[in-house]
């Protein structure tokens, strides 16, 4: 509207222009405003009401585009702005034009706003009282009321000023309310509304009480009897300022309910409010009635009435919940808050509706009628939708509501989730709030997930699956948890005490939550576990049980997975720089509870736990929270845990450790004594060291040491420990007592010899006390334990080793050692204990190789040690004396450095034992045989082979016949005279050692002891006796034959005693009888059937007889006519006899057929036995060597060994083969291809890449061929020439290998000297 003139031209002239003012310059069209005219138009009353309108618009006009030009034009004279301010009051009284009475209103209010007086204020409530005061109806006053409330809200000091001044007046507005009138006692209403909402509610606080509780009273009449929405609003409103008072919620929770609502508000309700309303009507009388005036609010379809509802019912419970929360629940306020939750998407609302309802589940009402029961569903359906909305607080609040309904309030006979898609739904719910990107709403959905793993939640079947998701969410969440580092912590430390919303809070808030969640799951776990009916699921297949993802032991699996992988290091790395107490005891409890979750793990567990320091960590935390009897349930957790840790650890440790009467010592030990163990580990020495009675502390402090020690969490320093230790022992045998507590002493014996390295020798006082300690145990066994630093710690000191070191042997070969990989995952312990047995024994060779090596190092530390094995071997049971034989043939095999020395120590006690059992037989009868068996003998015997082989004597130890090693080679053969021709157990390794004596010895040490070898009678017959047990081609049965592998060492004596007797020409008092008829035979029809080895020995003995010509003095040689032919004998098988034309025939085509076998010793020994049977045949018909060498299929035998590939021709044994063949003539070996080829293959290997011994062969041959074969050309002449240059650095004396006639190679049973099959050279 355009502004004009605001000036009443009748009696402006009469008016001073003081109160007159032009809004804008002449040039611009200005406006001319005249205040007084203003005032007489208004006093006026022939003047129109649409005039006295259009000039209280342009009066607001003036006022909205000039601000202040009004209040300067009244302030001139105060008494005409009180005047204009009166006249506008009268006019709200007489005008009935509801337009003019708008406009009077509106400029009322922005008058006094201007001017901002006290006084005119005070006039205007005096005028409103006057007013009131004098009407006999308040109808006329509805428009006063209505300036009332609008200027109470546009000038709060005017609350003020009525609530304080003008009680009457309060008074009187009060009476208004009893007004019939709808609209008046809306307007009224609103006055209420606006005085007690002004100043942030002080108003409300300064009420008059009896004001006050009038208000009240008449509000709950008016609001029950209202039936217009407007009134219905501001009854609300009104509502919410009062019961932000105390004393008003009391008044208004304690009116009768006699006043009930009208017929006339069915229109604002919705489609149900007529039921409710006929409910109402059959309430009792003395029924509350604000529950049910709010519950009617909630079915309004006003949102934003249903929030004050709401936040009216939160306001009225938060006061006093347990007294006025009864009267809600018994109206069925619940049931309505949850149906506002189905169909509600107000961020607000929803909260409101979370409080109240968290509020009322305070009283157990609410879970005895069942409303979570009606409304869980509702509430999961809500969460859902909340979690999708902006504001964080609306799903937090929604997880609180969930926590409190979960918690175990329920009646026992009422479930929430009867079937497994309520749980489901429910279940899903809290893994979306965890998943939330908010932490705090995570950590209070973690908190509802903790009351959702209550026992009495679960349905049936439990859903694990739905539980397992929810453990594996909150896992997923710890990757963002805020883990400082320790300079970050020390510049965040005064953060986190002023900003409790910074990240490092929310993180731990999450961290606590998800703990107790996690505790909560675990003892579910157990719960279900301890049930047959939950622990299995009724609708699974059984052949898909141990398959199941929705099982019990999936669920635990999770469980174990998730606290070793990441719940358990991110916590610890959170509590590294600041330690949290109630961190710390669910952290303990968590971990305490896995060991009765899946025991077949624990053993893993419990050892990656001890190896990963978790002893120090809880003994620290005991030490550092519960030392004065703080923080019990810490306590109780930390000694939970180390106790079932301890327990684990013993189990699993060593099956030596004792009875079950040991474990239940330790176990209430343990139990007794970790809750009082509250130092710090600093202090824990001097505990040790103190004289105190009972000593259970100390014994229990040994116990932990021990066991933490052994998974390599050294508590306490080496030396601190060895010497408190050693102390302890020391002082409890001071004090009269002796016997430790085995489990104490095991664990104190573990301790000095783990901790001993770095710790000094014990003197002759402290041994005393340690070897009585270890004495007064009945069995030293129970003591035991498998770890080297036991073998070192009693081998250390002679004064133990006396008493215990053979015990100890004994258990450390007997007892099956127990190792447990700490590196390894519990993954890798799952797969290996799904392995086959087929690895058994495979980790059982190695653990022996272990502790055999392990020995090794003891014997090379400890040189005495050898003579306490040694012992063993002779006095223990044939089990154990076999492994120790094992252990002392490693230590003499292993070529150390001391190894000369070892012999030196082992001959003497070898001989000493040999002398006993010699003696103790002679005793017993001589000339019968051993009287009893005696079962160390041939380990004795082996022993002496296996030193034998690895200490060979050097010839000066033979030069002294009278020495210890002749003193052997004499008691070895008087032994092997006594011994039972089936004895073969002790006969094989006795000749084993008769022969490598013979082989070894230097030829000018040796003529004695042939001669006392030759001269024992018992010793030849019992060669006599194995051989003649063998001569029949087919004996009766296989008990009646002799081992092969004992005949075989009786072959190889034999040739050493036939070969040595003719160097020396010792006198024979006895000779053998041997077939040569039989040996050819057997060679030639029976090598399939015979061993390999046999069949060498064979050669080697027909090898040696032919270089004798069949004739020693040693060996009778018989034969027959199938060798020799019919007698009387033809001049060729004269003189050959007694092998005939036709054995050596015989005999050459069987070593031409053992030419081609693979056996490396057969080869040899073939090669050896032809060169000696030509040799023979040369000494006795020439004609017959030429005629056999020249035969037709010695040609074919040389091409097959010539062509079976590039190696062959290059062979040490081919080669001198080759040679053999040219020395005798042989025109089977030709040039080309045959000798050619061997030069080609030479050079195309080249000189360098061939072994000493077949350079040495080649060499033989190149010179027989420069000797015997002509050569087609001067350049085969140059190239066997420069070869010859190129072999000779190889051949040289100087290059010869020394030792390689020395050398003993073991073949199974049989030792065989490889002297005894090089390569003959001539």
């Amino acid at each position: 509207m355009t502004m004009t003139n605001l000036v009443y031209d009748k009696i402006h002239f009469r008016h001073d222009l003081k109160w007159s003012v032009s809004l804008r310059p002449a040039e611009d069209g200005g406006v001319l405003f005249c205040v007084a005219c203003v005032i007489e138009m208004m006093e006026t009353e022939d003047i129109a009401s649409v005039r006295k309108s259009f000039a209280l618009s342009n009066i607001i006009g003036v006022m909205k585009s000039s601000p202040g030009t009004l209040r300067e034009l009244l302030r001139q004279d105060h008494r005409v702005a009180l005047h204009f301010i009166a006249t506008l009051l009268v006019m709200l009284q007489t005008m009935e034009d509801p337009v003019t009475l708008e406009k009077v209103d509106q400029v009322l209010v922005q008058l006094l706003l201007e001017l901002q007086n006290e006084l005119s204020f005070h006039l205007v409530l005096d005028e409103i009282h006057k007013q009131l005061s004098n009407q006999q109806s308040m109808k006329p006053c509805l428009p006063t009321f209505n300036f009332l409330g609008n200027l109470v809200k546009a000038v709060p000091n005017v609350a003020r000023s009525l609530v304080t001044q003008y009680v009457p007046l309060l008074d009187q507005l009060c009476s208004a309310l009893l007004y019939p009138d709808e609209a008046l006692k809306t307007s009224v209403v609103y006055v209420w509304l606006q005085l007690l909402g002004a100043a942030g509610d002080t108003a409300a606080q300064s009420l008059p009480i009896a004001i006050r509780d009038r208000v009240c009273v008449q509000l709950l009449q008016t609001f029950a009897n209202a039936s217009s929405a407007l009134l219905i609003k501001n009854c609300v409103g009104l509502l919410w300022h009062l019961v932000q008072v105390g004393e008003a919620v009391s008044v208004l929770m304690n009116s009768p309910g006699s006043q009930m609502m009208c017929d006339e508000n069915q229109d604002i309700l919705a489609n149900n409010s007529q039921a409710l309303i006929q409910n109402q009507e059959q309430q009792p009388t003395d029924q509350c009635l604000l529950p049910l005036l709010l519950k009617k609010v909630l079915l309004s379809g006003d949102e934003m009435l249903q929030l004050t509802s709401a936040k009216c019912i939160a306001a009225i419970l938060v006061h006093t919940p347990r007294e006025y929360s009864t009267f809600f629940i018994k109206a069925d306020t619940a049931g309505f808050l949850f149906d506002r939750l189905a169909c509600s998407s107000s961020e607000m609302l929803l909260w409101c509706v979370y409080s109240c309802l968290v509020l009322l589940t305070e009283d157990t009402l609410f879970f005895s009628q069942c409303h979570s029961v009606y409304g869980i569903e509702y509430l999961v359906r809500s969460l859902k939708e909340a979690l999708q909305m902006t504001s964080l607080e609306v799903p937090k609040q929604g997880f609180v509501l969930l926590t409190e309904i979960l918690e175990s309030r329920q009646p026992p006979s009422v479930h929430l989730f009867p079937s497994g898609s309520g749980f489901v739904a429910v279940s899903e719910a809290v893994v979306a709030g965890v998943s939330s990107p908010c932490l705090l709403v995570a950590a209070q959905a973690a908190s509802a997930g903790a009351s959702l793993f209550r026992l009495n939640h679960q349905s049936r079947p439990v859903q694990f699956k739905e539980l397992e998701a929810l453990i594996k969410a909150i896992t997923e969440r710890f990757s963002e948890l805020l883990v400082p580092s320790p300079a970050h912590w020390r510049k965040t430390r005064n953060m986190r005490r002023s900003n409790h919303s910074g990240q490092i809070f929310r993180s731990e808030r999450f961290l606590v939550q998800a703990l107790v969640c996690f505790q909560a799951a675990c003892r579910l776990a157990e719960q279900c576990a301890s049930d047959p009916v939950l622990m299995e699921n009724p609708f699974t297949a059984p052949n898909k049980k141990n398959k199941d993802e929705n099982s019990l032991e999936s669920l635990c699996q999770c469980l174990l997975h998730c606290c070793d992988s990441v719940w358990m290091p991110t916590v610890l790395r959170m509590c590294e720089q600041a330690p949290n107490a109630q961190i710390l005891q669910y952290v303990y409890s968590i971990l305490s509870s896995q060991f009765a979750l899946l025991p077949s793990l624990m053993p893993a567990f419990a050892t990656k736990l001890a190896s990963s320091g978790f002893f120090r960590l809880a003994l620290e935390h005991k030490g550092l929270f519960c030392s004065g009897n703080r923080n019990p349930d810490l306590n109780a957790s930390c000694c939970s845990l180390l106790q079932k840790l301890s327990m684990c650890l013993l189990f699993q440790s060593d099956s030596t450790f004792g009875s079950s009467h040991d474990f239940e010592e330790v176990k209430n030990l343990l139990q007794c004594n970790l809750p009082s163990l509250c130092f710090h580990l600093s202090d824990w020495p001097s505990l040790l060291c103190e004289y105190q009675e009972p000593r259970t502390t100390q014994y229990c402090v040994v116990i932990v040491l021990y066991l933490a020690l052994q998974h390599g969490d050294r508590l306490l320093p080496d030396q601190t420990v060895f010497s408190s230790v050693v102390w302890l022992l020391q002082s409890v045998q001071e004090q009269g007592s002796c016997a430790l507590p085995r489990s104490v002493l095991r664990s104190a014996l573990y301790l000095l010899a783990v901790t001993q390295d770095k710790s000094p020798n014990l003197d002759g006082v402290p041994l005393n006390y340690i070897s009585k300690a270890l004495s007064s145990c009945q069995s030293f066994s129970s003591l035991y334990f498998h770890h080297p630093a036991l073998l070192h710690f009693i081998c250390r000191y002679p004064e133990l080793s006396e008493k215990f070191g053979a015990l100890l042997l004994e258990m450390w070969l007997t007892m099956q050692a127990q190792h447990t990989d700490e590196d390894q995952t519990l993954a890798d312990m799952q797969e290996k204990a799904e392995k086959t047995d087929r690895h058994g024994d495979q980790r059982q060779v190695e653990e022996q190789d272990t502790e055999t090596m392990e020995l090794l190092t003891l014997t090379e530390k400890y040189p005495n040690i050898i003579l306490t094995l040694l012992d063993m071997v002779s006095s223990r049971e044939a089990a154990l004396a076999e492994r120790v034989l094992g252990v002392l043939e490693v230590v003499l095999n292993s070529q150390r450095r001391c190894i000369t020395d070892l012999c030196a120590n082992l001959r003497p006690a070898l001989l000493q034992e040999l002398q006993r059992i010699g003696v103790e037989n002679m005793a017993h009868g001589l000339g019968h045989g051993l009287a009893a068996p005696v079962n160390s003998l041939p380990l004795l015997l082996k022993l002496l082979c296996v030193i034998q082989t690895s200490d060979p004597p050097s010839p000066p130890l033979y030069c002294n016949m009278e020495g210890v090693h002749f003193k052997l080679l004499y008691h070895v053969s008087s032994i092997v005279g006594m011994l039972k021709p089936t004895n073969t157990e002790s006969l094989l390794p006795a000749l084993n050692y008769l022969y490598c004596c013979l082989s070894l010895s230097p030829a000018h040490s040796t003529d004695r002891a042939v001669s006392m070898l030759l001269s024992n009678s018992r010793l030849m017959d019992q060669l006599q006796a194995v051989i003649s047990s063998s001569s029949a081609l087919s004996p009766p049965s296989p008990s009646a034959c002799p081992p092969s592998s004992l005949l075989c060492c009786s072959h190889l004596l034999l040739s050493s005693l036939i070969t040595l007797q003719r160097v020396h020409s010792t006198q024979v008092h006895k000779s053998i009888s041997w077939s040569l008829d039989t040996a050819v035979q057997r060679i030639l029809l029976q090598k399939r059937n015979t061993n390999n080895l046999l069949l060498v020995s064979y050669l080697r003995l027909l090898e040696v007889l032919l270089d004798v010509d069949l004739a020693s003095a040693v060996v009778c040689v018989s034969t027959s006519p199938g060798l020799v032919g019919p007698r009387p004998l033809g001049v060729e098988d004269g003189a050959l006899y007694p092998l005939g034309t036709r054995g050596a025939l015989f005999l050459l085509t069987t070593l031409s057929g053992l030419l081609l076998q693979k056996h490396e010793f057969l080869v040899r020994a073939s090669v050896n036995c032809l060169s000696s049977l030509l040799g023979f045949l040369k000494r006795r018909t020439p004609a017959t060597a030429k005629y056999v060498v020249c035969q037709p299929w010695l040609r074919f035998l040389l091409y097959c060994l010539l062509s079976s590939g590039e190696s062959c021709p290059l062979h040490p044994a081919i080669l001198r083969l080759i040679t053999v063949l040219l020395q005798y003539n042989s025109t089977v070996v030709l040039w080309e291809p045959d000798l050619l080829h061997v030069v080609e293959t030479v050079e195309k290997r080249g000189v360098k890449e061939l072994s000493q011994e077949a350079a040495q062969a080649l060499r033989l041959l190149l010179i027989q061929i420069q000797s015997s074969v002509s050569l087609p050309s001067k350049e085969h002449k140059l190239r066997v020439r420069k070869m010859m240059e190129a072999l000779e650095p190889q051949t040289s004396v100087e290059s010869c290998n020394p030792s390689l006639s020395s050398n003993i190679l073991c073949v199974g049973d049989v030792s065989i000297c490889l002297s005894d099959f090089t390569l003959k050279t001539r």
